[in-house]
């Protein structure tokens, strides 16, 4: 299996990367975070380190500094991989980086417009240039796999507004995008899906409620941090797909990653099986009361 995960340097890229890797693929590691700089985000995790974890799982990990906003860098990634490979198996549009352009609960006449809109073309631009130039490669063989990962499923995000506009409209995009995607490929023999994790302890969460993946459940947030999960939670439903040979079925379609581990049998590097959408939407926004290990 060749791979490639665009927006691999930490968090659901990184988780998915190396559950790939598990699964023995050879896998592409993109991103802007590099040993010898950072991108806007600023942050210490890099590709190298996926790609490093990537091999250790089992896999071939291949670091390979792009910027997807940049056609031209990503027409050069994809000429790469046809040189070193001849084709490509499964792609996982995962690039986001936006987390400190967007403003919280904030109308859009008060919320920065450069910002919402650099968040916007981070989300959805980089998506649409990345299949651009490697889609051809996918298409060259029936069985071909699309992920676009999101936050929220089509019908949570329907009918929830997420923060604010751009947010929102970033978040409803990538869904359509694998919409997108499912018809395009449907003439090859290929499948375009959209995941989102739950409540996902990547390093920046982690980091930002003050604690590691050894005390999480210290963190003094929302309870349904209790439901949270593992970048490899829904890493490992991404492989399971990318593995499926019925794979076709999940094509159009908008999951979460606990529907996922339901339908493969998965579970946490824990040994859990997080639901925290079905904790949301079963228990916080109905008024209930109920214990959130009861959705793990």
């Amino acid at each position: 299996m060749i791979a490639l995960v665009a927006g691999a340097t930490r968090g659901t890229g990184r988780g998915i990367a190396v559950e790939l890797g598990a699964a023995g693929a050879t896998v592409y590691c993109t991103g802007r975070s590099t040993r010898e700089g950072r991108s806007e985000m600023d942050r210490p995790e890099t590709i190298e380190e996926t790609a490093e974890l990537v091999t250790a799982a089992g896999g071939t990990g291949i670091a390979v500094r792009t910027d997807h906003l940049d056609p031209a860098q990503v027409e050069a990634l994809a000429g790469r991989v046809d040189r070193e490979q001849g084709r490509l198996d499964v792609l996982v549009n995962d690039v986001w980086g936006g987390e400190h352009l967007w403003e919280w609960d904030t109308p859009v006449w008060k919320h920065d417009m450069d910002k919402g809109l650099r968040l916007l073309r981070l989300a959805i631009d980089t998506h649409i240039i990345t299949s651009r130039h490697l889609l051809p490669l996918l298409i060259r063989n029936e069985g071909g796999l699309v992920v676009e990962v999101t936050d929220g499923t089509w019908t949570y995000n329907e009918t929830h507004y997420r923060e604010n506009v751009y947010y929102d409209l970033a978040k409803m995009s990538v869904n359509r995008l694998a919409f997108a995607w499912s018809n395009e490929l449907r003439p090859y023999g290929g499948t375009g899906v959209a995941i989102t994790p739950g409540f996902l302890r990547s390093e920046a969460m982690l980091e930002g409620f003050g604690v590691t993946e050894d005390n999480w459940r210290e963190a003094k947030v929302d309870s349904a941090w209790q439901v949270s999960e593992t970048p490899a939670y829904v890493g490992r439903g991404v492989a399971a797909i990318a593995t499926d040979p019925d794979k076709q079925r999940w094509s159009g379609k908008s999951v979460d990653s606990g529907q996922l581990a339901e339908a493969y049998g998965l579970t946490d590097v824990d040994g859990s099986r997080p639901q925290v959408w079905r904790y949301i939407t079963e228990v916080k926004e109905a008024g209930k009361d109920a214990d959130p290990a009861d959705y793990r």
